[in-house]
């Protein structure tokens, strides 16, 4: 072997002898982060069960299922309920009869009406008022019709009327009978007031001479279309005891009226009106008429008054 062979295999040898151990060093320095960083997530695991917070659920206020649930008494325990305490709450609504002892009055011409009949015009009125106190009155009605300047029916009613209800009167008195036929008196005694839903009622029988009996029927309702249009139905129903030939008056049901006015309240004491007005007599009362040349149906035309005061 030359020389200079040898000469370079002998510095090779040693360059790779110096550079073995920093080899060795340098892969040693690499795996050390490694294991440093599995020994911080090893004081990871170890210290999380003591950081962790343990909640006290009796604290909280929170109870295990199996655990009863204790009552919670007030501060201030309530008071019974005292006879006081329900009379307060509930108190007595029914209407006290104890008013005072002035004397008052009331007129109201319920109709004063002109009237279209077949042959000619008529005129018909209808009105009542009281004067007294809130309990004790005394009652007067009246009500007629009149047919070609002639005086076709009248009454008078004079009647003591007694409040045994916010809404009802007892009423007892006497009636008189002007026309048709020879006049006649009679005892009269009834029930009149509101009823429910406002039909305001007048009921009344009558006993006369010769054992005669009678009774009528009337009743009325206000419907407000405004607060100053308001339509009044009316039904108005008489009954008989006894044939009267004379006045043209047979046994029974004798006549129904039916009414429809509507009126315009320029005030509430005043208002003008119009309507129609349909009256059948039934039984021996529309033999009677057709015996006098008349129809036992009749339907008019009406235009008239309303006041009071």
């Amino acid at each position: 072997m030359r020389p200079s062979m040898q000469r370079s295999m002998l510095a090779a040898a040693m360059a790779l002898a110096l550079a073995t151990p920093a080899l060795a060093q340098d892969h040693a320095h690499h795996a050390q982060p490694a294991a440093k960083v599995e020994d911080q997530h090893a004081g990871h695991a170890a210290s999380a069960p003591a950081q962790e917070p343990v909640l006290d659920h009796a604290a909280m206020g929170h109870e295990t299922s199996d655990q009863a649930v204790a009552p919670v008494e007030p501060v201030d325990p309530i008071p019974p309920v005292t006879d006081a305490d329900r009379a307060a709450a509930f108190p007595d609504l029914a209407h006290s009869m104890a008013h005072g002892a002035e004397v008052n009055h009331y007129v109201l011409i319920d109709r004063l009406e002109a009237v279209d009949l077949d042959h000619g015009s008529g005129e018909a009125w209808e009105l009542q008022g009281w004067v007294g106190g809130d309990i004790d009155r005394l009652w007067f009605r009246s009500e007629g019709e009149r047919a070609r300047g002639h005086t076709e029916s009248a009454d008078l009613e004079l009647l003591y009327g007694h409040s045994v209800s916010p809404w009802w009167d007892l009423v007892a008195g006497v009636k008189h009978d002007f026309k048709p036929g020879d006049s006649q008196t009679w005892a009269a005694f009834g029930v009149q007031g509101m009823s429910p839903y406002k039909f305001e009622i007048e009921a009344t029988a009558y006993l006369g001479e010769d054992g005669r009996s009678a009774a009528s029927f009337e009743a009325e309702y206000d419907v407000l279309l405004t607060n100053r249009l308001i339509l009044q139905p009316l039904l108005e129903v008489e009954l008989n005891g006894k044939d009267d030939p004379r006045r043209g008056i047979g046994s029974g049901l004798s006549t129904v009226e039916a009414g429809l006015r509507l009126r315009y309240e320029i005030t509430r004491q005043f208002a003008p009106y119009i309507g129609v007005s349909h009256e059948r007599a039934f039984g021996d009362t529309a033999d009677y008429r057709r015996d006098e040349g008349e129809d036992a149906r009749d339907t008019r035309f009406v235009a008239g008054l309303r006041f009071w005061f």
